[in-house]
């Protein structure tokens, strides 16, 4: 994203529309390591929740404001190349390759990609991806200015439990120790790793911000103080400017 101006790709997944299908379908679901174990037929439900609901209504909700957002999964113009996960998980992927030109494409022609998680392997094989993961794949591959997290806690914390904790700016460093020694935990981790990922790849500032908060983004990208985490490569020169794109 070198273009001037803000160029946003959005990122997103879909597990609790996935998980209450499934219960809607009477089919439990299965955690290994907090990740849903995917056989055949929960990735084609999946794939349907993913790409056929939620990205679509994402893209409706866009389109209100203007005819700008465009829908596509990682399987399009194989965006996203995937590689099994581990085989107790099934259909679960990790990210080997991106392939940004089509999200470059429609960047070029002011349009807003909005990407479902889903991605296939060199054989066509589907598998169902992390969406932090794809986020800080998708924000290196572009070398993109920002990295954005919507989630629904304040940002990172020193202490997981103590909201009071809550720190405004670490370095990516630090970040990589907080993973090792499990003070990122839960549903944080993967956001820590995709931040990490992302960093360390290019991208300048990756930031968690509490999606809950109105205006969370604007408040981050264009104030000083900004309303959650920002992690960057050197603390002592990192800044809150506003960067020429962003991928969330």
């Amino acid at each position: 994203m070198r273009s001037v101006g803000m160029l946003p790709v959005v990122v997103h997944g879909g597990g609790p529309q996935i998980g209450a299908l499934l219960t809607k379908l009477g089919k439990a679901s299965e955690f290994v390591d907090g990740m849903r174990v995917t056989d055949a037929e929960t990735l084609e439900i999946a794939r349907m929740v993913l790409v056929g609901k939620v990205n679509r209504e994402i893209v409706s909700a866009m389109n209100v404001h203007g005819a700008l957002a465009v829908g596509l999964s990682g399987e399009d113009a194989r965006l996203i190349t995937a590689v099994p996960r581990g085989r107790d998980l099934g259909f679960v992927g990790d990210v080997e390759v991106v392939a940004p030109e089509i999200l470059e494409r429609l960047l070029a022609q002011g349009l807003i990609p909005v990407v479902a998680t889903i991605g296939a392997d060199q054989s066509g094989q589907a598998y169902n991806i992390n969406a932090d993961a794809v986020a800080g794949a998708v924000a290196a591959a572009l070398d993109a200015e920002k990295l954005v997290f919507l989630t629904d806690v304040s940002g990172l914390r020193a202490d997981p439990d103590d909201p009071a904790s809550l720190l405004r700016t670490v370095s990516v460093t630090d970040l990589e120790h907080m993973v090792a020694s499990g003070a990122a935990a839960r549903g944080m981790v993967p956001k820590a790793e995709a931040c990490i990922r992302a960093v360390r790849g290019g991208v300048r500032r990756a930031h968690i911000l509490d999606g809950r908060v109105p205006h969370a983004l604007l408040l981050e990208v264009f104030t000083d103080e900004g309303v959650g985490t920002m992690i960057a490569a050197d603390v002592a020169t990192a800044g809150r400017a506003v960067g020429a794109g962003e991928a969330s």
